[in-house]
């Protein structure tokens, strides 16, 4: 009976560990994207964080490479578990509308990095990423309140959604 109740208990240790702690994480990350993204949202509520917001400034490019590159990662992984679509259809918008913020600040972010490591040596892919960049800039701030949503469901949802 003992060990039953510690197996039983070790295994649900495993599973919030394993499934439900990795997508709290990706959530929370996302809402630390979208306030390093959108920082006039935090400076007009609390003006003291200009300072911290400063001490990130010179890594913004690498943070945004990174988040681009795991929001495409993800995309790519919603695509590849359409499946998902007839058992768990909220959490697959959910990852999805996640990645596509994700990939969508990152590109935002990092822009200044992408273009010199990978757009330098073509010039037709970097007038390409330029439009794209003109595109996506003005939504730049709604794109930063929907990461910070989306982030905050993510975080609710890994509690309430079960995703085997």
């Amino acid at each position: 009976m003992i060990t039953a109740i510690i197996t039983h208990i070790v295994g649900y240790f495993n599973y919030f560990f394993t499934y439900k702690f990795k997508h709290m994480i990706y959530g929370i990350t996302l809402i630390l994207l979208s306030i390093i993204a959108v920082p006039s949202l935090i400076l007009s509520r609390k003006p003291n964080a200009a300072e911290l917001l400063e001490k990130v400034a010179p890594f913004q490019g690498w943070i945004g490479l990174v988040f681009c590159f795991f929001g495409i990662w993800g995309i790519l992984q919603a695509m590849l578990n359409l499946g998902w679509l007839t058992s768990a259809p909220i959490w697959w918008a959910t990852l999805l509308a996640g990645s596509v913020v994700q990939a969508g600040l990152g590109f935002m972010l990092g822009y200044p990095l992408i273009s010199k490591l990978f757009l330098s040596n073509s010039v037709t892919a970097r007038e390409k990423a330029e439009r794209l960049r003109a595109r996506v800039a003005p939504q730049q701030g709604r794109l930063g309140v929907v990461g910070i949503l989306v982030g905050a469901w993510m975080v609710i949802a890994s509690f309430i959604v079960v995703v085997a």
